[in-house]
């Protein structure tokens, strides 16, 4: 069960990371249709400057204009089990027939659903436009809904053989049929719990809102502390693009409202109350160097020279643009514990700055949040509030130092470098070298790496399904039995491998992606020649 949650979790970081670029785009837009940057010239509204940064501006409102869209048929790339293009269609079909259904019963029938179709879709009437249909506005809730069942159903139904005379039918169109069906109870369900399911909400956006720096201290710590297990996925998602605190998600409202917060002169807590709970990039940026140092100062000093090798592109990572697994992992396979203290002090640095008035969009990466959504376009009247945060970050930096620095010492724990213990992430260079040694066919190449991967694990009949997330191959197999030792796996370049049962996930990196492409195509397609022993392709 647990697995199941995971890979779906798992699926969900795939229309997320569509946002980060998107945000960019709308937040230098914004910027330079700022007088206070770019002079009262150039954001004349007849200004061709002003025009064509408009225009760029619009693309970007593409993602966060269809949101619960993207999500759709972004989730049958992760969970669809095979012919993820044909999810992607049957799902993109069934989801616009539910929201057909939602607007014909609603608007027939909307006094026994209690919904006034004749509304407009405004913010508040619990309505929206989706495709240039008018339904209840679900979010990515329903999205996600509608996309897990009619996955299931191309898993299920997709390979299922049709008398003859129905071959047509066979395949995408008769899963197609079979959703289409099921979609009219699910759009009547939906239009008579939804309208529920929204008080429920607007309770429970009253509620965090409320809640305060104690409700910042426990949505960040369990962001963190959910990350090993790939579950943090459902904890921010639905803050950061659902409506568990604004509607239509942080995110969104955050990019929407850019340009009036810059603007303004009052607080920007005052201005955007529940930004709390989109702060927990603040654990990356000023958390990874602390954990870093640490880990470098406790090395022997013989081993400090391979060890920030291997450190520093992957703190960078996390600062820049917000992916602290290769790091987190690090420590975490090592010590659990320390886990659990990074997610304590993350917490707490994050209430500490609500508290000191520091809110915004700081879920991501200096690149891809910090500089573009908040510290660029609100220095003018906002640059007390940007001082404060790097101070209590900086301060908790080097809190997360002497703290880390002192339990490895004191437990004597291994961390990379540490006297006679491995160091169990390579450099730049080491990993060049062992993914040269991946396999004969293919040295140095992400396919490589994936056919010494596919072996490693038994082989495709050994994989029962895969899916992956940041950086990480989520593989069910139908014998973990069958697998290579974890030190197979990092020769091959895995940054580290996690087991469960017969579930096993595989760090990989950011290249992930890549990497499960090419092992899905080799499951399908034998390797021509006969594959070498795991033995010489790391020796």
């Amino acid at each position: 069960m647990l697995s199941q949650i995971q890979r779906f979790g798992g699926a969900m970081f795939t229309p997320v990371l569509l946002f980060p670029f998107a945000g960019m785009i709308v937040g230098i837009a914004i910027m330079l249709q700022n007088p206070m940057f770019m002079g009262e010239g150039l954001t004349r509204p007849d200004s061709h400057f002003f025009q064509i940064v408009k225009i760029i501006e619009e693309g970007g409102w593409a993602v966060f204009r269809n949101m619960p869209l993207i999500f759709a048929v972004g989730l049958p790339l992760g969970l669809a089990k095979h012919a993820h293009g044909r999810a992607c269609l049957a799902v993109l079909i069934s989801f616009l027939t539910w929201n057909y259904f939602i607007n014909a019963m609603g608007t027939v029938w909307g006094d026994f659903f209690s919904v006034n179709f004749a509304n407009e879709p405004v913010a508040g009437s619990g309505l929206a436009m989706i495709a240039g249909i008018k339904t209840l506005d679900t979010s990515i809730i329903g999205a996600i809904f509608i996309s897990g069942i009619v996955t299931a159903l191309h898993n299920r139904f997709y390979e299922k053989q049709l008398p003859v005379f129905l071959g047509i039918f066979q395949g995408t169109s008769f899963v197609v049929i079979v959703a289409f069906f099921l979609m009219l109870p699910c759009a009547w369900l939906t239009l008579l719990c939804w309208p529920k399911v929204q008080v429920s909400i607007q309770s429970l956006q009253t509620f965090l809102s409320g809640a305060g720096a104690l409700g910042v201290w426990i949505y960040t710590f369990l962001e963190r502390i959910l990350i090993p297990t790939g579950l943090h996925h459902f904890v921010y998602g639905p803050f950061v693009f659902g409506p568990a605190v604004v509607e239509g998600g942080l995110q969104p409202y955050w990019v929407q409202h850019l340009n009036e917060f810059s603007h303004s002169t009052l607080p920007l807590k005052e201005l955007f109350p529940t930004g709390g709970f989109s702060m927990h990039g603040n654990a990356k940026v000023f958390g990874a160097p602390g954990v870093a140092l640490a880990i470098y100062f406790t090395a022997a000093p013989q081993n400090r020279a391979k060890v920030a090798g291997l450190l520093i592109p992957a703190t960078l990572t996390a600062i820049l643009v917000g992916i602290t697994e290769p790091l987190e992992f690090t420590f975490l396979f090592i010590a659990p514990f320390l886990f659990v203290i990074h997610s304590l002090l993350a917490a707490t640095m994050t209430a500490v700055m609500y508290m000191a008035g520091v809110v915004g969009m700081f879920g991501g990466g200096m690149l891809n949040e910090f500089l573009p959504l908040n510290w660029i376009p609100m220095f003018h009247n906002h640059a007390t509030e940007m001082f404060i945060q790097i101070g209590i970050g900086l301060t908790f930096t080097a809190i997360w130092f002497v703290v880390f620095r002192a339990l490895i010492l004191k437990f004597n724990l291994k961390t990379p470098g540490r006297e006679e213990s491995e160091i169990k992430l390579y450099s730049k260079a080491d990993y060049q070298a062992s993914r040269g040694k991946t396999t004969a066919n293919h040295p140095g190449t992400i396919s490589g790496q994936a056919a010494g991967f596919l072996q490693a694990l038994g082989g495709a009949a050994n994989i029962e399904s895969i899916n992956n997330c940041a950086t990480r191959l989520r593989i069910t197999l139908v014998d973990i039995a069958n697998t290579q030792s974890d030190d197979i796996f990092k020769a091959l370049g895995a940054h580290g491998v996690v087991r469960r049962g017969n579930a096993i996930q595989v760090i990989v990196g950011l290249h992930v992606p890549q990497v499960r492409d090419q092992l899905e195509s080799l499951m399908k397609t034998p390797l021509p020649n006969e594959p070498i022993t795991m033995t010489e392709a790391v020796s």
